[in-house]
């Protein structure tokens, strides 16, 4: 747009972005502190979940409760809420969807409506369309990308009926890899 007329055509344009701030300010990068390091492996855990700060924190109060690995312990937790399942199992294409998904009831749990995204599935839960959903293009259209990725082994799909089944808790192995516990662990622990 050029609003600064003949000054956008020489280096000192306004509407040029830098890499740098202005002034004689060296460019080194701060080194980040031990607890910048804890702080953003909580808010990387927390934004893969989709979770706000006062629901994780009641998820790391259970998990101090339980005895053994702490971290694991929240690990499992975030990995069986109902949300997370149905991404899993590929009937949404992202976390986000799918707790849109669970919220607007069109999960069934055993056959009954569950639109809570922070249930916690149990081993042998059933995990469903509703069935008047099985009609729509929407859903038509998920049934054609299944699988899109790769299914946890805690986890089994039926394709052909378009549900899953928890076969078994989420080992230490199935959890996921980018995300370090031990760091959340020591953050609330401080």
């Amino acid at each position: 747009m050029f609003l600064k007329g003949d000054r956008c055509f020489s280096p000192r344009c306004a509407v040029e972005r830098r890499h740098n701030p202005p002034g004689a300010i060296a460019t080194r990068r701060r080194r980040v502190s031990e607890y910048g390091t804890h702080l953003r492996e909580k808010q990387k855990a927390q934004q893969t979940y989709g979770l706000m700060e006062s629901q994780f924190r009641g998820y790391m109060t259970k998990a101090f409760e339980n005895k053994g690995i702490t971290g694991l312990h929240l690990l499992r937790t975030l990995e069986r809420r109902l949300d997370n399942v149905v991404y899993n199992l590929g009937f949404a294409d992202s976390r986000k969807e799918a707790r849109q998904l669970v919220n607007h009831g069109h999960i069934r749990v055993r056959g009954v409506k569950t639109d809570i995204p922070s249930y916690q599935v149990q081993v042998g839960d059933v995990i469903s369309w509703k069935e008047a959903d099985k009609l729509k293009t929407f859903f038509k259209e998920q049934v054609v990308g299944i699988p899109r990725r790769p299914m946890p082994p805690w986890l089994s799909l039926d394709v052909a009926q378009m549900t899953g089944q928890v076969t078994a808790l989420p080992a230490d192995e199935d959890l996921p890899k980018g995300i370090n516990s031990r760091l959340i662990t020591e953050y609330y622990s401080r």
